[in-house]
């Protein structure tokens, strides 16, 4: 059967899902409230279950470029738990399918990710769209936009993240969570002489420290298997992606009522010099080079955030519109599975909707069969990474851990 796909929210699951139906053969539109890639964080770990995703959805040549623009192995694959003087107190493996040992899924650098995954998909991305309800019924689905204009499809996809106006409408009964958390973070760039000050931990899968007071900083390097425009010249010529030299992520988590965020009046209108010296005083009296590293944070590059998640959403009836990622499993960072989880849904649901497309199914039982499956494979992880226990490396939750200790 002929079959269109409106994808609200042009992100990592709505980009992946585009390049998936794309190959599919499936058509697909996909409207992205911003008006381009823009810079929304920076490095995420990426595991087996997000890798295996990207092997499903994207073509041969930009999988490979996501491989060789992923990080170079770590020391460990493991998440490393270390006190403010570097010392080692505890490790957590990562969960999921095993990865290769060879050459693992490591880290990206987010809008390199997003800049691969946009690379073909130049006539189908509409940028500067913003969405702000749907009509639907037995025979297909309309999107609204801001500017009163509307866009008619099969099926519906809100790939828009935690505040997601499809959500809202389709399940108003969920509401988003403020954990109460807030953060802040920056990158270094990662030169021989800080690698050599830093502790050893820093350089394994992902780092965590703890100090007094409840701080909390948490690292991640990036560090590409290969020059970035060098890979894109062999695998995607032409295509406009950015070259990344090596860094730094560090990122400051802090409890609420933290005595550091008196300093600031207002953290939403901070400025960049003030957050980051907010990081300094957090990091006083640290071991040398998490202290060294912390001042060579690029200042620019500093930036909030407020920790929010989702409650795991009560079983729906089935539509014509469905929901991915951030839209509808929003966690804490605490397992590093978002993006991963949202890498999941997008090739579940590639695989759903080309059996829909196909015939092989119909379309309200393809897109039940979808969200039980992802109810039951990313629920669990929303609920540990939500648990309070979730920072501390011997919580191991069985229905994550089982079979992959």
């Amino acid at each position: 059967m002929s079959l269109r796909v409106l994808i609200a929210g042009g992100g990592i699951g709505g980009l992946c899902l585009a390049q998936g139906l794309v190959n599919a053969g499936v058509d697909c539109e996909v409207f992205e409230k911003a008006p381009g890639i823009v810079q929304t964080g920076y490095r995420l770990h990426m595991n087996a279950m997000g890798g295996t995703a990207l092997r499903k959805c994207l073509s041969d040549n930009l999988f490979e470029l996501y491989m060789q623009t992923s990080r170079i192995n770590p020391r460990r694959e493991l998440l490393v738990l270390i006190d403010d003087q570097g010392r080692e107190i505890g490790t957590r493996p990562h969960f999921g399918p095993h990865n290769d040992p060879h050459r693992p899924h490591t880290a990206v650098n987010r809008r390199t990710l997003r800049q691969i995954m946009a690379v073909g998909l130049e006539d189908i991305v509409h940028y500067g769209r913003t969405v702000t309800g749907f009509d639907v019924d037995a025979n297909g689905v309309s999107l609204t936009f801001a500017d009163g204009s509307t866009a008619a499809g099969d099926v519906l996809v809100a790939a828009d993240g935690i505040n997601s106006p499809i959500r809202q409408q389709l399940l108003p009964e969920v509401e988003v969570l403020d954990t109460g958390m807030r953060g802040m973070a920056g990158r270094a760039p990662l030169t021989d002489d800080l690698i050599a000050e830093l502790p050893e931990a820093l350089f394994d899968g992902f780092t965590a420290a703890r100090g007094p007071g409840g701080v909390g900083f948490a690292y991640g390097a990036y560090q590409p298997r290969r020059p970035i425009a060098e890979a894109v010249a062999e695998l995607a010529p032409g295509a406009d992606i950015d070259p990344v030299d090596p860094y730094m992520m560090v990122n400051l988590g802090l409890d609420p009522g933290s005595p550091l965020l008196s300093t600031i009046k207002d953290l939403r209108t901070a400025t960049s010099e003030e957050l980051h010296a907010v990081m300094r005083a957090g990091v006083r009296g640290w071991h040398p080079g998490l202290v060294e590293l912390v001042e060579r944070v690029d200042v620019a590059t500093v930036f909030t955030s407020w920790i929010r998640r989702l409650d795991p959403a009560e079983p729906w009836t089935p539509s014509r519109v469905t929901l991915l990622g951030d839209a509808i499993h929003a966690m804490p960072p605490s397992f590093g599975a978002g993006a991963n989880s949202a890498l999941r849904d997008a090739a579940a649901l590639t695989a759903t909707l080309a059996d829909v497309a196909a015939g092989r199914i119909g379309v309200l039982d393809g897109i039940a069969a979808y969200e039980a499956d992802m109810r039951a494979s990313v629920f669990p992880i929303l609920r540990a990474s939500a648990d309070p226990r979730a920072g501390d490396p011997n919580f191991r939750p069985d229905e994550l851990y089982a079979g992959h200790n």
